[in-house]
């Protein structure tokens, strides 16, 4: 689920595609070593990007290979259906549990189709995922569970790990509210880009913030652009073998008063191939208020934002469906 981005020109930024820039790449796994000092440094480069960037890549997540493999496997397999088969989960409800278009009425999707569904907690949603392809919804019992479902487990358990690392970065510690990112949400937007050609537009997803806390990026092939502060253009994001994307969500500029700021991001259509993504996003409850937190409030740093919820997201979605210029995160500012 998506937002419109700030309101600055951003199809009208330049683009730094030619000679792409390195971005920040986080060994994850140095998190989970018993050095104090290891754990330190990560959480600080963790702290780091989220404040300089917004965005970072990890490493040695903890996923394997194959399982990564078989998320974009089902993924690519589903889109492949016939369009009676996928048209049997379209629906213009943003709040079904489970949703297939070819278009948006967000005012972002120019090229692209996409499903999203729920995800956590897993036994009240896998019900709704489609059934089709088989290898897409494996039941909770089977032994063998290479595809969506052990993706989606298994991102949320990163989700979390680097949650405690940024909540320990901002100073308010790794336990913070932490019942509340244990029974948060998840979403999973599945999205299929077509390979580009010369009749088409050159934009899959057009310039938007996410609204959640932070969502996780799995792609088939290069395709994502972020907006980078320093120069005020497009950065395309690299493909590293075995990363993961990260960036950060409205809600979690609000959480951090304005510390760390929300992503600015879009796809583009990539030359070569059709582009599969699989972005995990992941915040509080549907009705789970989240506001800045206490400890990052005072004289100096007075509260920046009105709280707010997913629910709440999803009604401005509703309330603003003939004016999708109208920013979420810019109408929650006091």
């Amino acid at each position: 689920m998506s937002d419109t981005s700030k309101s600055v020109p951003q199809e009208q930024l330049p683009s730094q595609e030619l000679h792409p820039p390195p971005m920040p790449v986080i060994n994850l796994g140095h998190l989970s070593l018993d050095d104090p000092t290891a754990r330190s440094r990560v959480v600080n480069d963790i702290a780091k990007s989220c404040r300089d960037l917004g965005y970072f890549q990890v490493i040695n997540h903890g996923i394997s290979q194959s399982v990564m493999d078989g998320a974009v496997e089902a993924a690519s397999e589903f889109f492949k259906l016939p369009s009676e088969i996928k048209e049997e989960y379209a629906s213009d409800d943003i709040r079904q549990p489970v949703r297939y278009d070819t278009s948006s009425k967000d005012g972002i999707s120019m090229s692209r189709a996409f499903l999203k569904h729920y995800a956590h907690p897993l036994c009240d949603w896998l019900q709704y995922w489609p059934q089709q392809p088989p290898i897409y919804r494996q039941a909770v019992s089977s032994l063998k569970r290479e595809y969506m479902e052990k993706y989606a487990v298994e991102v949320r358990m990163v989700a979390l790990k680097l949650m405690e690392a940024i909540l320990e970065g901002l100073g308010i510690g790794k336990e913070y509210m932490h019942e509340k990112f244990e029974e948060g949400l998840q979403l999973l937007s599945v999205n299929c880009y077509p390979k580009v050609s010369q009749s088409d537009t050159t934009i899959g997803l057009a310039a938007h913030s996410d609204y959640g806390l932070l969502t996780i990026l799995l792609t088939s092939c290069p395709g994502l652009e972020v907006v980078d502060r320093s120069s005020n253009s497009w950065k395309v994001v690299q493909q590293l073998p075995h990363a993961l994307h990260v960036h950060i969500g409205d809600h979690m500029e609000i959480l951090s008063n304005g510390q760390i700021k929300t992503v600015v991001h879009r796809a583009v259509l990539n030359p070569q191939e059709a582009r599969i993504s699989i972005a995990s996003i992941h915040g509080f409850a549907l009705h789970e208020k989240v506001s800045s937190a206490k400890e990052l409030v005072d004289e100096e740093n007075p509260q920046k934002y009105k709280e707010s919820s997913f629910n709440d997201f999803l009604e401005h979605l509703t309330a603003n469906m003939d004016n999708m210029q109208r920013n979420f995160l810019e109408s929650l500012r006091i």
